[in-house]
């Protein structure tokens, strides 16, 4: 009975987690249209939070979560990405992810 409750539990947590992912986005919708650089900033920062989090509940842990995003910006600079092309962002968020 106590696993099946956890079990229920955790299933829970994770379509909550999900519903803050989706709430998150539209209040960055929100904030780019009103052009808040503040709820701009604190509304990417929430996505990035939730996300991790539901990685990990997810059984994804923070370093394989890190992993995967080097690997992904070292992905888009080998294959020509249009942003690294036209300013150089995979570059620097991989520095600046490198340098953490």
């Amino acid at each position: 009975m106590q696993r099946e409750m956890d079990v229920a539990k955790r299933a829970k947590v994770i379509e909550w987690l999900k519903t803050e992912v989706v709430d998150h986005v539209s209040r960055l919708f929100k904030a780019l249209w009103e052009g808040s650089t503040t709820r701009v900033t604190d509304s990417l920062a929430s996505l990035i939070v939730s996300s991790y989090i539901l990685g990990r509940r997810l059984g994804v842990s923070y370093r394989d979560m890190d992993d995967s995003i080097l690997e992904k910006l070292k992905k888009h600079k080998q294959e020509g990405h249009q942003l690294e092309d036209w300013y150089q962002d995979i570059s620097t968020l991989e520095e600046h992810m490198r340098k953490r």
